[in-house]
């Protein structure tokens, strides 16, 4: 792996349940543990894409690392520096290296700014341009990095004014234009249409190649994390079930998780019954204390010790963990 970026463990994220009025007068809690214990690690240019169903804590995850979810437990380290502790005036300095995209571009963007005053929001927050003219070369180049030339034709329109596609580019043009080392990409391609996601695909890898940005990529879709990903995490119910290189998991996956997400990628010429298992039922409540496998409920392969017992998230090849009891 690249020079260590981001240090991650037993990262935890709980909350707390609101209930009824007789429950809450009668002291009754219920704990919610969206993200239960994750530890990874990102290097300098690298991408990591965390996947699973709905539910299964990935964005907790990446908000968690940004602080903009509360830090139950678990250590986060960026540079060798530790952030899980810190306030927020304590962040400003991370919070410059580091930044988000989110899923939703027409939620992301202000309605009634101009694309000019959200691009260079993160410059007046930060107060990093002395004059006007600094401000505005500032926005111009975060809008061509982000493929939207001219700028000056984007400056002065609303977000309602462009298309799905525009409008994400904007948000990661906001992003940019920090000149961040990091980046949190939540779902960003996921309510665009296809012929639109390569683009902002294509424009994220070239961030990484020329900037040496790396990336929290998170995403349910396997094939996609597949081809754009250096290492894969698959994500269960606040777990990692299992981690390893693209082609590992892809071509070697041992989690029963990991082996039915698989199962369902498109294959050309392949109807999706044909011959191939198919994960049922849902994925169940993150309030519910499970005490064995998580994945248990679910699981084709599953055994007495199961239910029981929690299994370890182990290495199985130099680089490759899973978190199975028949691995």
């Amino acid at each position: 792996m690249a020079e260590k970026m981001l240090e991650v463990k037993d990262l935890r994220v709980s909350f707390e349940v609101k209930k009824g009025l007789a429950e809450t007068l009668l002291g009754k809690k219920e704990i919610l543990k969206a993200v239960d214990g994750v530890s990874f690690e990102i290097g300098r240019g690298e991408i990591l894409s965390l996947v699973g169903e709905s539910g299964s804590g990935k964005t907790t995850t990446g908000k968690a690392i940004l602080r903009l979810a509360p830090v139950t437990g678990g250590s986060i380290k960026f540079e060798g520096e530790e952030i899980a502790g810190k306030d927020q005036k304590e962040l400003h300095e991370f919070r410059r290296k580091a930044q988000m995209i989110y899923q939703d571009p027409y939620q992301a963007l202000n309605p009634r700014q101009y694309i000019i005053d959200i691009v260079g929001e993160p410059l007046d927050v930060n107060d990093l341009c002395k004059t006007t003219e600094e401000r505005l070369e500032r926005i111009k180049k975060a809008l061509e990095n982000a493929g939207l030339v001219p700028p000056e034709d984007y400056l002065y329109r609303y977000p309602y004014e462009l298309s799905g596609g525009q409008r994400q580019r904007v948000a990661i043009a906001g992003s940019l234009i920090m000149d961040p080392e990091f980046i949190v990409a939540d779902e960003p391609v996921s309510m665009l249409d296809a012929s639109i996601r390569t683009g902002i695909i294509k424009l994220m890898l070239e961030q990484r190649d020329r900037m040496g940005v790396a990336y929290l990529f998170i995403t349910h879709d396997l094939s996609l994390a597949w081809l754009i990903s250096d290492r894969i995490a698959i994500m269960y119910l606040g777990k990692i079930m299992e981690m390893g290189t693209a082609d590992e998991i892809l071509n070697n996956a041992k989690h029963p998780y990991a082996k039915a997400l698989i199962n369902i990628m498109p294959i050309p010429g392949k109807m999706i019954d044909s011959g191939r298992e198919i994960l049922e039922g849902e994925t169940p409540n993150a309030a519910i204390d499970i005490k064995g496998c998580k994945f248990c409920a679910r699981c084709p392969v599953k055994q007495a010790i199961c239910e029981t017992e929690e299994p370890e998230l182990k290495e199985i090849s130099p680089g490759h963990v899973c978190a199975c009891h028949f691995v």
